[in-house]
């Protein structure tokens, strides 16, 4: 039995997979660039979301409290959404260059937690807020309806939202962590191996 083992020998051939700084960098500010283009289209789709709903009170005149109140719910469902999802701005706008790769991972996790916040807390506050400004905004409208008309225009109502929320919701988060994930990964794989280079 051979008792000198030659670590140097078994290290050297030893491959490590280290990710190509250039290509991580680049793959990270390109999913900077979309999130933040996404960041820019959300902001604009619900501000003139805002402006209709706005529009819809002054041009329609809703009767009853309950369409107000509706519409209000619904406003403001919209800006407690926008609120921290505007909060993403200042970390996909900053370092378009290369910083060091623990600045650039810290940036990644906090980039990460900030949408986990969106994406749990903030969406559910949304949908909820989101539900009941809409039923109220209907129910001056289905109350003029029949009651087999009224329990059809609130069933595909509710479906929709279930749709939304048990279908789209959960496969848009997968697919939107998908790649930070993976980036998060590599960037600490980068760490690692420049904080213990042996």
């Amino acid at each position: 039995m051979e008792t000198n083992i030659d670590l140097k020998k078994i290290w050297n051939t030893k491959k490590i997979e280290t990710p190509n700084v250039e290509i991580l960098y680049t793959k990270a500010n390109k999913l900077k660039s979309r999130s933040f283009l996404k960041l820019i289209v959300v902001n604009i789709s619900l501000l003139l979301t805002i402006i209709f709903f706005g529009f819809i009170w002054y041009y329609y005149q809703p009767e009853l409290v309950t369409a107000k109140i509706g519409i209000i719910l619904i406003i403001l469902a919209i800006l407690i959404f926008l609120l921290p999802f505007n909060k993403q701005s200042s970390l996909l706008t900053k370092n378009k260059t290369e910083p060091n790769s623990k600045e650039y991972l810290q940036q990644l996790i906090k980039l990460k937690e900030l949408k986990v916040y969106q994406q749990t807390t903030m969406l559910s506050i949304y949908f909820i807020l989101l539900s009941l400004g809409i039923g109220l905004y209907m129910f001056e409208y289905v109350s003029k309806m029949t009651i087999t008309w009224g329990i059809i225009t609130y069933a595909i109502t509710i479906l929709w939202f279930a749709v939304n929320w048990f279908y789209l919701r959960p496969k848009a988060i997968t697919k939107q962590n998908a790649k930070l994930n993976t980036l998060l990964v590599e960037f600490e794989k980068l760490n690692n191996q420049m904080n213990d280079p042996f």
